[in-house]
């Protein structure tokens, strides 16, 4: 995957787009960090396609998620016995 700054992207972009076109990644680079990706029209929509539409996240998943399981609430209860001793 070639690192190209922004500079050199305005001035070959066709030639990129080919490069992704084949297959390839490349790297925009401004102030010599990565800014961001040329791909494949393709390998752009698998990308979209695994985020999801709504625009939710993991944490909004696990929030509503419903386990259906048998799980004995003692499971996730709180051990309340001392602490071991620690030599700090």
């Amino acid at each position: 995957m070639p690192d190209v700054s922004l500079k050199n992207v305005k001035a070959g972009l066709s030639g990129f787009a080919d490069q992704a076109d084949a297959g390839e990644f490349v790297t925009m680079t401004q102030h010599e960090k990565p800014a961001a990706v040329i791909v494949s029209l393709e390998a752009a929509e698998v990308a979209g396609k695994a985020v999801p539409e709504d625009g939710s996240n993991l944490v909004r998943y696990l929030r509503n998620f419903h386990l259906d399981a048998d799980i004995d609430d003692d499971v996730f209860t709180r051990n309340s016995s001392p602490s071991r001793e620690a030599d700090l």
